[in-house]
């Protein structure tokens, strides 16, 4: 495992997105156990793209124009759908774990759809995991595996570091209605601006 693929791993992983957009979200509105669930959601969702770069699948999108931008537009109208959910929501931060056990569900199979729906995540892995892998290996489909599993570690690790992060700062927005109002709607026009950097 060399310095390079983990230096660059943390820089990928770490750098905001839609994942991490959410996972802070989830943190600052309903607590550390809620961000963690979210941080395993989206660490879930990019399985799949992991799969499809490993397979060599991802070349069928390169390949199949109408299938990426098909993709692509499906990722932007699901951001755009969480951002109008984000914005009209009028609810309290109310510290609530009943009503956090039930959402785990919820929670969890929105951060899988906010990857799953992110097409240029198979073109990634397929460009970023080849890198560090010798071509004379007579291992290589393990070594991918093994890439995938250490970036799937990180980005669980990193993402939960910024929920914990975020639901340490409830009590300090809780407590502020106005602050409250100013966060959903940032997390809101991230969303909207997430959807036009994936249509652009």
């Amino acid at each position: 495992m060399s310095i390079g693929f983990l230096l660059t791993s943390l820089l990928v992983v770490a750098s905001p997105g839609t994942g991490v957009l959410y996972t802070v979200s989830m943190g600052l509105s309903r607590g550390a156990r809620a961000s963690m669930v979210a941080a395993a959601g989206c660490t879930l969702g990019i399985v799949p793209h992991l799969a499809i770069a490993i397979l060599g699948a991802a070349l069928a999108f390169q390949a199949n124009a109408f299938a990426f931008q098909l993709l692509k537009y499906c990722g932007a109208a699901y951001l755009l759908y969480m951002a109008w959910n984000t914005w009209r929501d009028r609810s309290t931060f109310e510290p609530d774990q009943q009503v956090a056990a039930k959402s785990s569900y919820k929670i969890v199979m929105s951060a899988i759809a906010l990857n799953l729906l992110n097409p240029k995540l198979p073109i990634f892995f397929l460009a970023f995991l080849p890198q560090f892998i010798a071509k004379n290996d007579s291992h290589m489909f393990v070594r991918l595996l093994e890439l995938s599993a250490i970036f799937m570690l990180m980005t669980l690790l990193v993402f939960a570091l910024y929920g914990v992060f975020a639901s340490s700062m409830r009590a300090y927005v809780l407590g502020r209605s106005q602050v409250t109002t100013w966060l959903r709607r940032a997390f809101a026009l991230g969303f909207v601006g997430l959807s036009l950097k994936l249509i652009l």
